[in-house]
């Protein structure tokens, strides 16, 4: 399945109430099962962004489902990339 690296920074209301993060990320995990997607890693991140997101999706329709699905909630923001596996890679350069 297509892997997908969302960099995301908690907006305003959501670092006002940065102690329900736990909890919201459990709830992120299920709205990202209900979508399709499976969110594989968390990490909380230093610098430009506040966390980053490792996730699965069959297709770029589902990935988008699942990051508008924990926008939506309003505590974070997200910037979504298809991430390409080092297998995927190689394969990509051996067909030019």
């Amino acid at each position: 399945m297509p892997t997908y690296i969302s960099l995301c920074n908690w907006t305003k209301q959501g670092i006002e109430k940065v102690k329900e993060s736990p909890a919201r990320l459990d709830a992120a995990r299920k709205a990202f099962q209900a979508a399709g997607a499976d969110l594989k890693q968390f990490y909380l991140t230093m610098g430009r962004y506040d966390f980053v997101i490792l996730s699965e999706a069959p297709d770029e329709t589902t990935a988008a489902k699942a990051a508008l699905a924990v926008g939506k909630a309003g505590n974070a923001r997200t910037e979504t990339f298809r991430a390409f596996t080092e297998d995927e890679y190689r394969r990509l350069l051996g067909s030019l």
